[in-house]
């Protein structure tokens, strides 16, 4: 891959450092020219068809400056990404970037500089044989009757009933809403379905009927939270006069043989074992993480590491952003995300702010222990990570790596297995000290 920059990197105070960087004039007129390529995909100049407009007369309609300008932002952020790799820095937070003086003509480079917070250097303490604690594993008879329960609640079924309701039945109902005697919107509603005690109705409607039977007419005073999310509603007292049609409660199975089978399981005996492995399995690899991640925060403690306030807030900033990206995926955007929260972003950011600062302390710790003990992943362990994503691509491993080191993209992989390989060290070399599992709310 050609180099696109030169950089030269000079430390400033608290954990940060500022690049000048120097976009280099081959770099600078292949992105001039692309941008002049897009530019002219919607131009329209007689003599010429659609798309097909040569950059020359781009840039005599649009002028050199606008090119550059739409050059430098489509390409800037490749730009920074290959300054950052060049000064071989791990950057905290957001860059301020400065774009200094427009080159005035063709084979001329374009200066810009950047600020940023870096990974601090911690001194290491002790990071071998360390005393940690370690959950015993309990897949015992009582997480299996757990288990075995939460089976059977689901095999349940609703019946319907001439007994009260109470928590867990659900009810059939209409229902007419009031605030000072007048109807609102959204507050009718017929043939609804509730399950008392699931906490989807507003405080004190679901408490309101407990004990209610097929026929009962009830009426229901309740006040609206302040924070409804109608705000003509937020705060005020309401009526709602309710006719229960129905009441259903949930009839569960025997846990015996016949349970096993309507499951999936030749017997009670055959479903109990499957539960006490699958149990097993999921509990060791969490109790292998918890244990990984204690090693290293142990570490971590023994260690010495300055991190700065500013980097902190930087490193909560990308963990929030970080959710934001996750929760778009899920079709929720910071807006919405907010409102259910009931929190300010500011509000957000500070409650990030301590794992901000030890998720800084165990890298720092992590890069500390990689240096300290020459770590370098070999090509056999670089191609043992890579075996499912080769697979995935229908080429080797070697092929792989070979392909990633020849577009310039072997670094970071290496990075990541030293950094793991570190870990490892920390955790076969660590004194497990027995604990018991704390239970499960």
């Amino acid at each position: 891959m050609a180099q696109l920059v030169t950089v030269t990197s000079s430390d400033l105070p608290e954990s940060r450092v500022e690049l000048k960087v120097q976009v280099l004039p081959a770099a600078l007129d292949l992105a001039v020219s692309r941008a002049a390529g897009e530019m002219g995909k919607s131009l329209r100049v007689p003599g010429f068809r659609k798309g097909k407009v040569p950059a020359a007369v781009v840039a005599s309609r649009f002028g050199r400056e606008t090119i550059l300008d739409e050059a430098i932002r489509a390409e800037l952020p490749m730009w920074y990404a290959e300054a950052v790799a060049e000064a071989g820095i791990e950057p905290v937070g957001d860059p301020h970037i400065q774009i200094g003086e427009l080159p005035k003509n063709d084979g001329e480079p374009l200066p810009f500089t950047v600020e940023i917070g870096v990974r601090p250097t911690a001194k290491l303490g002790d990071y071998k044989g360390l005393k940690v604690d370690k959950e015993e594993l309990d897949a015992g008879d009582e997480r299996i009757d757990e288990e075995v329960q939460k089976l059977r609640e689901q095999a349940g079924r609703l019946e319907p009933t001439d007994g009260a309701a109470a928590d867990g039945d659900t009810v059939v109902m209409n229902y007419v809403g009031s605030v000072d005697g007048e109807q609102f919107e959204g507050g009718t509603g017929s043939d609804q379905v509730i399950e008392l005690g699931s906490g989807r109705f507003i405080p004190g409607f679901e408490e309101g009927l407990v004990g209610a039977t097929k026929g009962d007419e009830r009426s229901l005073n309740v006040t609206f939270p302040e924070d409804y999310a109608a705000e003509h509603l937020a705060g005020k007292d309401a009526v709602f006069a309710v006719e229960v049609t129905d009441v259903r409660a949930r009839k569960l199975p025997e846990i015996d043989d016949a349970f096993a089978e309507e499951v999936g399981y030749e017997n009670l005996a055959a479903l109990r074992d499957d539960i006490r492995e699958r149990l097993t399995e999921s509990e060791d690899r969490r109790i292998r993480s918890t244990f990984r991640e204690a090693c290293i925060d142990a570490a971590a403690q023994k260690a010495k590491v300055d991190i700065p306030d500013s980097l902190v807030a930087g490193r909560a900033s990308e963990i929030w952003e970080q959710t934001i990206r996750s929760l778009s995926a899920q079709g929720i955007n910071r807006e919405a995300y907010m409102q259910i929260s009931g929190k300010t972003e500011e509000e957000i950011l500070k409650e990030a702010a301590p794992d901000a600062e030890q998720s800084l302390r165990r890298e720092s710790t992590i890069a500390a222990i990689v240096e300290a003990e020459g770590i370098v992943p070999t090509d056999v362990q670089l191609e043992e990570a890579l075996e499912h994503s080769a697979e995935h691509e229908g080429v080797t491993a070697r092929e792989l790596l070979v392909t990633l080191r020849d577009e310039g993209r072997a670094d970071q992989l290496e990075k990541e297995l030293a950094a793991r390989l570190a870990v490892d060290l920390v955790e076969e070399s660590a004194k497990p000290n027995p604990v018991k599992a704390q239970p499960k709310d």
